[in-house]
């Protein structure tokens, strides 16, 4: 853009946003990347509304003087969704943080993007609520993030991704119109799904700078379970048998042996070195203790040994830290590492002969990995931690990475559960869509035909 560092553009923008309108080499080298390995180049600027109007009023300049525009949240992605470029805007959502209403009878809470899921749980803790929100995809990701890719997490396997716990929202879209789509009502046939068409569009249809989720009650009881097994395929199929017997599990994660090995030496714990199965468990006091024993009885059918149970808060606490923690023991394995993350899914059936075939695939690489995944819902991740600026290991993870999509694509499964395109899944995209990737094309067209909103994401 070649008038974005005239006087007026920068006044403009100082005369509305004052202090907030930041132009520091911190705040914008910040505010270029993400989590993960992909970096951009510093914006021209990052902006910190606090109201919708504000947003709107932001949209409307940008498109005015054609300006692109980098929606930005806790940053915490891992695939360069908000990586920027030295021509673009980023606008911070960070400071639209305020908690809007809670229904606590309806089970609803509406927030500004900012806000992030340990935020909202800590507020509805304070003021004795009974109700939490269930997604939990580790990061403590901003609300408006997590709807913009699509998040789940850990607790997906029982309560469901982003796309099932949102009931509304508030999108800028690339004229600066604000948009209600949804409501609070639990169902609703009004038109097109417009709250479904926004949540995973990564910022490339519009700005959500609010979101209605809905909330569950808090269970009677909980506790936790750890398992290991003498390979990967021994804990999938005990998870099948789970699955297939209908008992009820709130979290099934799998983490291989080079990830416990990670977690032993990150959270200095002493669990075995061999595939591995964490559960929780939600529900009444007897539904708790009935299903772990169910669960505990099912995974020594296939091999399971050292079933450890634990109903105790700091116990099941530090068990659930360590797989939260499971990214950054991935990179402590190698220190000064940055990650590499995929992220596929493939129906449960599958999951054991894809990740069987995604480690044949490893074993003939030199990189370092990891493996771990949410087991109950298929989704499993390969983490490398690689050097920075190494061309030749990023090559290498890149093409490993395709290699596991097309295994995965295979078996009738997805180039990402969780993660989101953004900048390393768009050729995946493609190979997965196809003749699909027109038609977002069009809907992109039809609503930025400018391409000013997130450019260059989740398809070229």
């Amino acid at each position: 853009m070649a008038t974005i560092d005239t006087e007026y553009i920068y006044n403009k923008f100082r005369s509305l946003f004052g202090e907030r309108f930041n132009t520091s080499d911190s705040i914008r080298e910040s505010h270029s990347k993400d989590a993960s390995y992909h970096k951009g180049t510093l914006p021209f600027a990052v902006v910190f509304p606090k109201t919708n109007t504000e947003v709107s009023q932001l949209v409307r300049l940008c498109s005015e003087h054609n300006i692109p525009i980098i929606p930005y949240g806790t940053g915490t992605g891992v695939e360069g969704a908000v990586t920027s470029n030295e021509n673009s805007l980023c606008i911070s959502l960070m400071e639209m943080n305020n908690i809007l209403h809670i229904g606590q009878d309806d089970g609803d809470a509406t927030v500004q993007a900012g806000v992030t899921r340990l935020q909202l749980n800590k507020h509805l803790a304070d003021v004795g609520t009974q109700i939490y929100f269930p997604v939990d995809p580790g990061a403590d990701a901003s609300i408006g993030g997590m709807a913009a890719t699509r998040a789940s997490g850990t607790s997906a396997v029982s309560y469901g991704t982003m796309v099932d716990n949102v009931l509304g929202l508030t999108v800028i879209t690339p004229d600066g119109s604000i948009v209600k789509t949804g409501g609070r009502a639990l169902k609703s046939s009004a038109g097109y799904d417009l709250t479904r068409l926004f949540i995973g569009s990564e910022g490339t249809l519009g700005i959500i700078t609010e979101i209605t989720v809905k909330l569950v009650r808090h269970p009677e009881s909980i506790a936790a379970a750890v398992c290991t097994f003498p390979s990967i395929e021994n804990a999938v199929n005990s998870v099948i048998h789970i699955k297939n017997a209908g008992i009820n599990l709130a979290r099934i994660e799998l983490l291989d042996e080079n990830q416990m090995d990670a977690v032993n030496n990150y959270s200095g714990l002493d669990y075995d070195v061999a595939p591995t199965l964490f559960f929780e468990f939600h529900g009444s006091v007897n539904s708790v203790v009935e299903n772990s024993k169910s669960v505990g009885n099912i995974t020594t059918l296939h091999g399971g040994d050292n079933f450890r149970w634990t109903d105790n808060d700091k116990d099941r606490n530090i068990l659930w830290q360590a797989r939260y923690d499971c990214y950054y023991a991935s990179l402590n394995l190698r220190p000064g590492s940055v990650g590499y993350v995929t992220d596929v899914c493939v129906p449960i059936s599958n999951l054991a002969d894809c990740i069987l075939q995604t480690k044949h695939v490893l074993s003939k690489s030199s990189l370092l990995y990891t493996i771990l995944g949410h087991v109950g819902d298929g989704n499993f991740h390969v983490v490398f931690p690689l050097e920075p600026a190494n061309s030749d290991e990023l090559l290498e993870a890149r093409t490993i990475s395709s290699e596991i999509v097309e295994i995965a694509l295979l078996m009738d499964g997805t180039c990402t559960g969780e993660h989101g395109i953004g900048l390393g899944k768009r050729d995946a995209l493609v190979k997965e869509h196809e003749a699909g990737v027109g038609l977002m094309r069009i809907i992109k067209q039809a609503l930025d035909p400018y391409n000013l909103m997130n450019p260059g994401k989740v398809f070229i």
